[in-house]
């Protein structure tokens, strides 16, 4: 399915079903969310990155929270689904904003239950490891798409994830990226431990050589 939506690009990523809290204040892109308000139409986040714009979330405006007296406001909006963009302009006919051509993609939100128990588990051991609290957010309803922006991955792995398609693909990479992270940190604190013994006496049981009877 191809269309064409207005476009906000960002440096970051936003994902199918979370909810975004925006500070808008650039002129074109106060027209941008005037026009959503008005027209009830939806926009698109495409990430920016050193390739470019490629892939995207689009967003559906639900509150304009606040604004302010030199026409800036603040929104929340929320990720609908993810696209590949066929064609960008800096500017739509008539507005100061881009403009993109669509080609939306057929992302899976749900499922994959089978592996939830063992994400949970990845995280609170990453938690763990980081010697903080672990989210409220994670029970028995959350998707990958839920969980992603706590799981400290840098702009690139989540630009990554963005373009898996299913949900089973998306948990195994979140999966194996915190049993990493986990095992690194935890090294990390043992290599930290072993320096604070440095120049302090160290009490070791010397090893009983009694019972050992040498070869010839």
């Amino acid at each position: 399915m191809m269309r064409e939506i207005p476009m906000f690009p960002l440096e970051l990523v936003a994902f199918p079903t979370e909810q975004l809290a925006l500070h808008i204040f650039e002129e074109r892109y106060r027209e941008l969310i005037h026009d959503c308000e008005k027209n009830d139409i939806t926009f698109g986040i495409p990430t920016y990155t050193d390739e470019g714009l490629k892939y995207g979330t689009e967003m559906r405006l639900l509150r304009v929270v606040k604004r302010y007296p030199d026409g800036a406001c603040d929104i929340i909006c929320e990720g609908i689904r993810i696209f590949e963009i066929q064609n960008f302009e800096n500017q739509a006919p008539g507005k100061l904003y881009g403009q993109g051509e669509v080609r939306f993609l057929d992302n899976e939100v749900q499922g994959c239950s089978k592996m939830n128990v063992e994400l949970q588990q990845a995280f609170k051991n990453f938690y763990k490891a980081m010697a903080v609290d672990i989210p409220t957010t994670i029970d028995q309803n959350f998707c990958s798409y839920t969980l992603v922006h706590k799981a400290g991955l840098i702009l690139e792995q989540e630009y990554e994830l963005l373009q898996i398609l299913t949900e089973d693909e998306r948990v195994a990479y979140l999966i194996n990226y915190l049993n990493v992270m986990t095992t690194t940190l935890t090294a990390v604190d043992r290599a930290k431990e072993l320096i604070s013994l440095n120049g302090h006496f160290k009490y070791f049981d010397p090893l009983d050589f009694t019972a050992f009877t040498l070869k010839k």
